[in-house]
């Protein structure tokens, strides 16, 4: 399917839940935040609806975010519900890692085919500082796990300040070439600036390219990660929503008052 830029959207990213097990200093407040009502989240036969409605008009690429997708009670199921959905070729998941280890075989045998993992530096120390607690041990432990599992391609998602050159960026960099991983350099976004750009090894912020449409933990279809524009899955059914999502789609993002990364999915 093509939005009115003639632009072709075939990915569609899922935020599961706003929960986090970590508090990263760039997408959620020390203090934690006011999380959705349970009733509020989308159940995962709602979720299979929409991806099943979305994949007869053309989406063939899931990804499965959060909030940290893995704190979400029986994940395995849902990525088996996706998995068997016809039509769907590319089904993902971004974590932090943290459970991972865990998760690594049971999301395979499910059906998962490949997984991004957040890593924004391989200093220890500096890890449990940027995450607010974080072990970064258990996030070498998933990676080992998600290798073992067949998990293919293993992507590191790397937020910089600046550039790619920073210290532990380049760190990054080393332990992806030694462990044989990809990594994408995400430079800070800020959601109500509108402060954005392209990644660095991947897609996203490139607006003339993008592809994707996102459903919030709560069933909002968004068009655009940098806009206000939402169209309620349960309110609209979802494929009037997601025909009101395309044809709204805004040609370059510009700036998003009242979302956050953690109940988006960035």
């Amino acid at each position: 399917m093509f939005d009115s830029f003639n632009r072709r959207i075939n990915y569609l990213r899922i935020s599961v839940t706003d929960r986090c097990n970590l508090r990263c200093s760039y997408c959620m407040p020390e203090e934690g935040i006011t999380m959705l009502r349970h009733e509020d989240i989308l159940s995962f036969e709602e979720i299979s609806t929409v991806v099943r409605i979305a994949a007869t008009m053309g989406i063939d690429k899931v990804r499965i975010t959060g909030g940290e997708p893995l704190v979400r009670k029986g994940i395995p199921g849902l990525v088996a519900m996706l998995a068997a959905i016809e039509g769907i070729k590319d089904l993902a998941l971004t974590t932090n890692g943290q459970l991972l280890e865990t998760y690594a075989q049971p999301l395979a045998e499910a059906g998962l085919h490949r997984v991004n993992i957040s890593l924004d530096t391989v200093d220890a120390d500096r890890y449990r500082e940027l995450t607010r607690g974080g072990d970064i041990s258990h996030v070498v432990k998933g990676i080992v796990a998600a290798k073992k599992a067949g998990l293919h391609p293993i992507k590191l998602n790397c937020v910089v300040e600046q550039s790619s050159d920073e210290t532990d960026a380049q760190g990054v960099r080393f332990f992806a070439t030694q462990m044989g991983l990809d990594v994408r350099f995400i430079h800070r976004m800020d959601l109500h600036t509108g402060s954005f750009s392209i990644v660095e090894g991947g897609t996203g912020g490139d607006c003339a390219r993008c592809n994707r449409l996102r459903l919030t933990a709560d069933g909002k279809l968004k068009p655009c990660l940098f806009s206000n524009l939402e169209y309620d899955v349960r309110a609209l059914g979802a494929e009037e929503a997601i025909r009101q999502a395309l044809q709204h789609k805004p040609q370059s993002g510009k700036k998003n008052d009242t979302g956050e990364f953690y109940n988006i999915g960035g």
